[in-house]
C-alpha cells in the first residue's frame, strides 16, 4: 500500500523512515495547520497526496511555517462562589458552564476530557491538592495516572477557555494560561514539585506539566 506521512517533529519523520514524509511546520496539535480553515488543512492534504507519485523514499518540507505561539489567551476567570471551598476547587466548578457550552459547540474536540468525566474533575484536583500540601502521591487519590490525569484537567479547562474566550488560541497559549492564571495550575505545579522532592520517579512527576520550549 502506498504511504505518505505527516509529521511536525522534524526529527521523527527522519527517525521512522516512513516511504514519504512530508514535514509541516506546524504547532504540535495541528497537523494540519491552522484550526476551522478548511481551505489551507485541505492544501495541505492534497500536498501530502502529491507525494505518492514519488517512487523512491523522501522527506519533504511543506512550504509554509506556522509559529503562533507569541499570542496570549485572554479568559477572565469565574468570581468566588464558594469561600469555603479550595480556590482550585472553586475554579473548577465556575468553569463548568462554560465547559459544558463548549462540548455542545464543539463536541468533545481532542478528546479534552479523556479518563475522567466532567463531574470527577473537582475531585481529582482535590487529590493533586492533597498531594501539593505533602500527603504521599500514592496515597491522595490520583483517579489514574498522574500525567493523564493533569492531562484531563487541563483539557477540561482549555475547552472551557475557548468558549469564553470564543476563539481558538494560539498553540500553547491556553496551556500557559493554565499554567500562570489559574489556581489549578497552580495546585498541579506544586503537586509536580512535592513528587519530585519526594524521590517519585521522573516520569510520574515532569509530565504533570508538558515543557512548551
Amino acid at each position: 500500500m502506498a504511504t505518505v506521512a505527516i509529521g511536525s517533529i522534524r526529527g521523527q519523520i527522519y527517525g521512522t523512515a516512513p516511504p514519504r514524509g512530508l514535514f509541516c511546520d506546524f504547532p504540535l496539535g495541528r497537523p494540519l495547520g491552522v484550526p476551522g480553515d478548511p481551505v489551507f488543512q485541505r492544501r495541505v492534504i492534497e500536498r501530502a497526496f502529491a507525494m505518492l507519485e514519488r517512487t523512491e523514499p523522501a522527506v519533504e518540507d511543506y512550504e509554509v511555517v506556522i509559529d503562533d505561539d507569541s499570542q496570549p489567551l485572554a479568559c477572565p476567570l469565574p468570581a468566588r462562589m464558594d469561600p469555603d471551598a479550595h480556590p482550585a476547587i472553586d475554579e473548577a466548578r465556575g468553569l463548568r458552564p462554560a465547559y459544558d457550552r463548549a462540548i455542545a459547540k464543539y463536541g468533545n474536540r481532542a478528546g479534552a476530557v479523556r479518563l475522567l468525566d466532567a463531574d470527577s474533575i473537582p475531585a481529582a484536583i482535590e487529590s493533586f491538592i492533597r498531594v501539593a500540601e505533602g500527603h504521599p502521591w500514592k496515597q491522595a487519590g490520583i483517579p489514574g495516572i498522574p500525567a493523564r490525569v493533569s492531562q484531563d484537567i487541563r483539557g477540561y479547562y482549555e475547552m472551557a477557555a475557548m468558549e469564553i474566550a470564543d476563539h481558538t488560541p494560539a498553540a500553547w497559549a491556553g496551556y500557559r494560561w493554565f499554567r500562570d492564571q489559574t489556581k489549578t495550575g497552580e495546585v498541579i505545579r506544586q503537586a509536580r514539585d512535592a513528587m519530585r522532592e519526594s524521590g517519585a520517579k521522573e516520569p510520574l512527576w515532569r509530565f504533570l506539566m508538558p515543557s512548551d520550549s
